[in-house]
């Protein structure tokens, strides 16, 4: 049967690529469709996937983190971030951290059955913000450059910099729990943080070095040039767990040193990134509607529903709102920003870390609810991306030119993953 279920897959994939580009004209995107036929390989509906374990979505799910972590931070450029880059900076500076303490102090209030430290893994999770389902919103030529820069750099960084904060509840729920004593974590915790980040930022950089000096002197093809991200981005996880660091932590430092080493000559490893990246992507959303959502069904409680809303809308909206106070934007962009902000790929990754990596009271209520958000967000904003954009755009046109300065300010452009479209 499972022979059965992986040919389906395979020939899922051959389907939709057959028709992507129609689709990306339309409001159904990718990882929705992923997902419905996920769902329908499910043990609740057809039950051609019926894995009791999470070890292929695991398998999975651990080499999309480690190409997410490491091309989407090698994208940044971080000149470019501190010298224009100001509304991506306090979007991560003081939204990202307001995220998490709203999201925090919501779980307390509304999940009487999970514990502190718990409430913190949950809000952190479902912190990070995922592009790929908006792609409307980051590729339309219609929206101010400003504000699709913005909300592009949030998300290929957010993932990045939440993982360390969710390592860090995830030893503090487990030191209260008192499994361990603290000066264990304290070790583990100074050694994975350590560790992960400079062995990140020195195959980054060694590895920069390494692709510029053979690209000038020709001695390198384009498509081992290409397959410099894969192999990168494992060395850099698999070193750093080696010596006892983060091999996560590390590949997201290496891809970000590496983005900056090697900036003149990247354009053709983002291309090989996008494709390699979004394959896994899709599978990764394809296993989670296949494994994860029929899990959801099971023990269903509405409480974990409005706090999922309230994740997708409330949670993201009103730290947005104030990390963007005094920089002159519209409500209309206010809007835009805090409703696009997506809950994907890094969700789901860091879901399954938790759930399998650790031995969490409360785990479960973590799964359904980080399942359900993202679950949510699949359909809703992608469904309201392509008319988002548009609606954002007019909202803007109708706008006096003195009162859009600032969405107006020009900025130059870091690479998405798709190439853009007018919409």
């Amino acid at each position: 049967m499972e022979d059965l279920a992986y040919a389906l897959i395979a020939a899922f994939v051959v389907f939709y690529g057959a028709f992507s580009k129609r689709l990306d004209s339309t409001v159904i995107s990718g990882p929705m469709v992923f997902v419905a036929f996920g769902i329908i390989l499910s043990s609740e509906v057809t039950g051609l996937v019926t894995f009791k374990e999470h070890t292929l979505i695991n398998i999975i799910a651990n080499i999309t983190l480690i190409l997410i972590l490491f091309s989407d931070a090698s994208r940044i450029n971080l000149s470019l971030f501190w010298k224009e880059q100001d509304l991506p900076r306090r979007l991560l500076g003081l939204g990202l951290p307001l995220t998490i303490l709203l999201g925090f102090f919501v779980a307390v209030l509304f999940l009487t059955g999970l514990p502190l430290w718990q409430a913190a893994v949950l809000a952190t999770v479902l912190a990070p913000t995922d592009a790929a389902l908006a792609q409307a919103v980051i590729n339309s030529e219609r929206v101010p450059g400003r504000i699709r820069q913005a909300l592009n750099t949030e998300s290929g960084l957010n993932d990045g910099i939440c993982f360390p904060i969710l390592l860090l509840f995830i030893y503090l729920a487990d030191t209260s729990s008192g499994q361990y004593p603290t000066s264990y974590w304290l070790r583990f915790i100074s050694i994975q943080l350590i560790l992960g980040p400079i062995i990140g930022i020195i195959v980054g950089y060694i590895g920069g070095k390494i692709v510029v000096w053979s690209v000038n002197k020709g001695y390198i093809t384009g498509n081992f040039q290409r397959l410099s991200i894969i192999g990168l981005s494992f060395l850099a996880f698999f070193t750093a767990e080696l010596i006892g660091g983060n091999g996560f932590i590390s590949a997201f430092f290496a891809g970000l040193i590496f983005g900056n080493t090697a900036r003149k000559v990247s354009g053709p490893i983002y291309h090989f990134g996008e494709a390699e990246g979004d394959l896994f992507i899709l599978l990764t959303f394809l296993l989670f509607g296949a494994v994860m959502v029929p899990e959801v069904a099971k023990n269903f409680n509405w409480s974990y529903v409005i706090y999922a809303l309230i994740s997708l809308t409330v949670i993201r909206m009103i730290p947005v709102a104030i990390s963007l106070i005094g920089k002159g934007l519209t409500l209309p962009s206010f809007l835009y920003l805090g409703w696009f902000g997506p809950r994907g790929a890094a969700s789901i990754l860091y879901v399954l870390l938790v759930v399998d990596k650790s031995e969490l009271s409360g785990e479960e209520i973590i799964f359904k609810i980080a399942t359900l958000t993202v679950l949510m967000s699949v359909f809703l904003h992608g469904l309201t991306a392509v008319p988002g954009a548009k609606a954002y755009s007019q909202a803007i046109e109708k706008t006096p030119s003195e009162r859009i300065s600032s969405e107006m300010k020009e900025v130059r452009e870091l690479p998405t993953r798709k190439t853009a479209r007018k919409l």
